[in-house]
This record gives structure tokens, sequence and C-alpha cells, in this order.
């Protein structure tokens, strides 16, 4: 016998929209294959009791038998024995037209029967298994609508821990009610084929039995016919029960798996995560904003497909294009107090599409894979290696813009920008020719603040006394004084990326340690999150300040500056080194890093300004 088109059970949990997209095919053959029974029994029916118009019914049956071939089955494959046998059936019914007037017992048994069973058995099971598995289905999306909207704080463990039983006893239940369907629905394949031909072989017996004149029309030239269709139907019968067996037992086996299975994020510490991948797949939740302020959240199953990143909603034939790739930048975001949330931005910066992960595994890799594939490494001769390498560094998994395998010797202090004739002895130290080894200038195991943390006693003196901040933003005349008399005031967007402790300011070697470091730090420990600051340069200070309520974050005397330099690979990257006395009458030295929205020279070039300001101030 050919081999019959059979669903996956193995794909039943995944319920992928590939597989959903199969399962329809399979759906709309059941349907077809009912709406064609249905018929069938009609005709058979009409036989059974329209005795007085035996003629027009078997000639009604002879065209029915023929329309199984017209009906474009979605799954006809091994259907030619079937329509060669309904063929030949069809020219016997034309030929037992009229003959047929007494046979209502032996027809109701024969005949009916066995499509009424196979009705009401096979395709009325396969209908109700439809639409158990719909509700299931249904209940998993509710309950993981529901383990979506988890917020993040921890007095809520025993409500999470509800939610994750009932998302993975959903999900336990969605997956037996798939397989029992993919079994009712593979095994129907083969019983259609038997159900087509049991009623005509009892038929054509019926007729044998029935009429003297059935030895003479059948005994020769219908016998061997009947007995290799009645082989044919057995060897079915064989193959059912066969495959029947297979499907049980992997369905046993598929619903042995652990409890992990069906529990999203049920151990974090053990998570393997790749951070290698050039594609991934899998359900995430997009964000819609449905009004000025109401949004919506959708479950989705995305895919990566070259550069692109691409949705396909369940039931749809292909995926559509949501997002290009190449060049974007994705960043962990807080939204609506969910979970494992991220925000893919275009190229040129502008926010884009806000996703929510299931899982903290799912959630890493999935920023992982965005940021190998938006540095291009699919369109390499082999990608995976490529990943693999660059991925080597935690520095570069985690900000595919920036390059720190490479120091060049003869590295340049960018406070020489536009100022190539200062003087020897002013403030601002140049870049010494060698390069120090990394001990001589940061101690090792140094730690690194991610955050801006402003003291509490300086912002209670920052703020005592103080008048209301206007709420659009604007600063009052008196919110930072030095600026009215300053010589130089420019602003610049800048996201801090850390701080540590330094051992020298002697050389800007110093600074590219430290970011160095820095990030690399950020990469080991998955820190995405960044404070975006307004840093202010005057005459006088630097100063961060919060962009929202305009609130001062950090203050330093520019003279207390003693370093500063932008990256030469990565332009947007700037540090400098601050010079702080203690209480011990020692001093301190701390390196900042920013990465900012400009090119960082103009942040050097501003710094380098002020400080020739207050040199020429210093000499009037």
């Amino acid at each position: 016998m050919p081999t019959v088109d059979k669903l996956l059970l193995e794909e039943a949990l995944q319920d992928s929209p590939q597989a959903r997209s199969l399962l329809s095919v399979f759906e709309e053959d059941a349907g077809t294959l009912t709406d064609y029974t249905n018929q069938l029994l009609q005709a058979m029916q009409r036989v059974y009791g329209a005795q007085n118009e035996m003629c027009l019914a078997t000639q009604q049956l002879s065209r029915q038998l023929l329309a199984y071939e017209k009906q474009n089955f979605a799954l006809g494959k091994g259907d030619e024995e079937v329509i060669s046998t309904l063929h030949y059936f069809s020219k016997v019914v034309d030929e037992l037209n009229g003959l047929h007037t007494e046979l209502a017992k032996q027809l109701a048994d024969t005949m009916v029967l066995p499509v009424i069973q196979f009705r009401e058995k096979d395709l009325t099971e396969v209908s109700t298994l439809k639409d158990l598995f719909g509700l299931a289905s249904n209940e998993h999306d509710q309950s993981m609508a529901k383990y979506s909207r988890l917020p993040k704080k921890k007095e809520n463990e025993k409500m999470k821990m509800e939610i994750v039983k009932e998302v993975a006893a959903a999900r336990r239940k969605q997956h037996l009610s798939s397989l029992q369907y993919y079994c009712a629905l593979n095994a129907l394949q083969y019983r259609k084929r038997a159900a087509m031909m049991e009623p005509l072989i009892g038929f054509a017996h019926g007729q044998i039995n029935f009429f003297k004149r059935g030895a003479e029309m059948f005994s020769k030239s219908m016998d061997g016919f009947l007995s290799s269709v009645k082989d044919m139907v057995q060897s079915i019968q064989v193959e059912l029960e066969a495959e029947a067996d297979k499907m049980r037992v992997s369905q046993q086996e598929l619903l042995s798996v652990s409890e992990s299975v069906y529990t999203p994020d049920i151990d974090v510490a053990t998570a393997q995560i790749n951070r290698n991948l050039i594609q991934k797949t899998g359900y995430l939740n997009l964000r819609n904003k449905t009004g000025l302020v109401t949004t919506t959240w959708e479950r989705l199953y995305f895919f990566t497909q070259g550069g692109n990143l691409m949705c396909q909603p369940r039931g749809a034939v292909a995926g559509g294009l949501i997002q290009d790739l190449d060049n974007c930048s994705v960043m962990a975001v807080d939204c609506e107090d969910r979970r494992y949330c991220f925000q893919i931005s275009t190229p040129s910066g502008k926010p884009g599409i806000i996703l929510q992960a299931e899982s903290r595994k799912e959630y890493e890799e999935w920023i992982c894979a965005v940021n190998n594939i938006s540095r291009q490494i699919y369109l390499t001769d082999n990608p995976e290696a490529v990943a693999i390498k660059l991925n080597q560094t935690a520095l570069q998994a985690v900000t595919p813009i920036t390059s720190f395998g490479k120091k060049q010797e003869s590295s340049c202090s960018s406070q020489n920008i536009k100022n190539s004739d200062i003087e020897d002895d002013k403030i601002v130290p140049k870049a010494t020719a060698s390069i120090p080894e990394t001990e001589e200038l940061i101690v090792p195991g140094t730690p690194i603040q991610f955050d801006i943390v402003l003291p509490a006693t300086e912002f209670l003196d920052q703020n005592r006394g103080g008048r209301r901040t206007n709420p659009f933003g604007e600063t009052e005349d008196d919110a930072f004084p030095e600026a009215e008399d300053s010589l130089l005031q420019q602003m610049f967007i800048v996201r801090f990326l850390g701080s540590m402790a330094v051992k020298t300011d002697s050389t800007t070697e110093v600074i590219y340690e430290a970011m160095r470091q820095v990030l690399a730090a950020r990469a080991i420990h998955n820190i995405f999150r960044m404070t975006e600051s307004h840093l202010v340069v005057t005459s006088q200070t630097l100063r961060l300040i919060d962009p929202q309520t305009q609130v001062s974050r950090a203050c330093f005397e520019l003279t207390s500056v003693t370093q500063f330099a932008a990256h030469q690979e990565n332009k947007r990257l700037v540090g400098f080194v601050i010079r702080v006395p203690e209480s011990t009458g020692e001093e301190s030295l701390s390196t900042y890093i920013f990465e900012s929205n400009s090119e960082g020279e103009k942040i050097c070039y501003a710094i380098n300004l002020g400080k020739e300001i207050i040199e020429v101030q210093k000499a009037q």
C-alpha cells in the first residue's frame, strides 16, 4: 500500500504555526470526508428505502461513486486503488439497475450500517476531539496571558506559583488533547479507505446471495475481484493497527517527559544560554499601541530569516516582515511591570518594537541573536564559526559596534583635538608613548559601579530651599548658579556605563582599559540597562542631569578632571578621570565611562575648551 500522510506527534507540544497549518490541511480533509460520507450514506439509504425507484437510486449511487475522484481531497495520496475500485463498482451498480427490489434487510445490514458506524464513531470522534483541542488551546492561551502579566515583585511569589502551575496544567492538557486529535486524524486516513470498501463488499455479496442470477452474473467476473478488494481492506486494517500501536507508544513516550517541558522559566540557574545564535524562533509577546496611553500585548510566533525579523500568526501560511535587523540595536527595557522585555531600535536610534520573552533563557538568547544578526554575521561563509569567535569575549556579546581587541601603541589623547599648541605646563596631561601594563593602571578585582547613585547628603544640599522644578523640563534661573557666569555651556546626551577606581591619571590608556573592563563586566553579568543623562559642560563644572526631573545626579569641578579621551574605534565611547581629595589627606582617582549620542571627541573638545577658559581666567 502507498504511504499515507501523517501528522508528526513530536510537533504537538511546540504548536508552531507550521504544525497548525498542516493540521488545517488534515481538518479540511476530514471535513471533505464528512461531507462525502454524508452524501454516500444518503445515496445508500435511498437504495434501501426506494424499492420502487431502485433503478433511479442505483444510478445516483453509481454517479456518487464516481464523484469520489473529483472530491480533490487535500490528502488524496494513495487513493488510486480506491478510485479504481469505485469505478469498477460503479459499472456493477449500473448492471444491477432494476434488479434489486427486495433487498431492504440485507442492504440495511451490510451496506448502510457500516457507513453509519463510520460516520457516528470515527467522524464524530474527530469532531469531538477537535472541539476539545480548541478548548484546551484557548485555556492555554488564557493561562499564558495571566503568566505574561505577572509582576516582578517578590511578594507575589504565591500568586506566581499558582499561575505557573495553571500554565503547566493547561499546557499538559493541550498537549494531551493535541496528541489524541493528531492520532485520530492520522487513523482517519486509513479508516476512510476501509469505510469506502466495506459497505460495497456487503452490497455486492448481498446481490450475489439474493438473486438466483447472482451465480451467472458474479461467479467468474466478481469473485476474484472481491477477494482482492477484501485483502486490500484487511491490509489497510493491519497497517492501521500497526500505526495505532506506534502512535500509542510514541504518545506515551512524549507524555512521560518531566514537568520542566510544560513549566516556563522553571530553573533559571541551570539554563544553558546559547550566545552564538544567528537565527532564532519562538513565541513572543508583541506590544501594540492602541491609543495615546493604551496598549495591548499579542502572543505571536517570531523567527529570523537572514537579516529580517519575521512574524507568523496562527493559521497563516507564511510570515510577514516585522523589522530589518541589519545594524539595529537591542536593549532590555522596563515596560508596564512585565518581565523579560526588550526593545529593538532602528540603526538611526529610533525606538522600534517592544517584545516580551517567556523565560529568562529565551530573553537572553533573543537579545544575543539579534545582536549577532545586526552585525550581518549571516552574510559570512561560516556564520556559526564567526559568531563563536566574536562572542569569545564578553565585550562583543553585548556591544556589537565596539571592538577593544587592539590598542594602538601611539594613541593620542582627545584633549589635543583642535588644540595642538597646548603648553606642557597646562593641567591636561598628554598621553605617553609607552603603554603601561594593566596592573599599573587598575588594581585587579577593582569593583565597578554600573549606576550613578547620588549620595543623600548631596541630594539634600542640592534641593534644600530650592524652588519647584518646572514640569516642562525648564529650570529656574538660579537652578545652576554657575551657569549664569559661565562663558561655556554645552549639553550632550549620554548613557552611563560604569565607573571604577584607578591607580594613575598620567596616561589615557587608563581610560581605554577602564572602558574594556566596564563593558566586559556588563556582558559577563548580563547588565543591559543604561542610565541616560544630560551632560552639561561649563567653564567650571561637569554636571549629569536627570532628563525627566532636571535634578543633578552628579557634579564634578572641571579642575578635578585630570584626564579625558574618546575611544579611537568606537567614537561614541568617552571617559574621564576625576581626582578627589579624601578625608585622610590623600587623593583618590576614579574613571567614569559613558556612551554618547554624538561623537565623544565633541565632549572632549568642550572639556578642553573649559579648561582653557580656566587657565585664561587664572592668568588675568
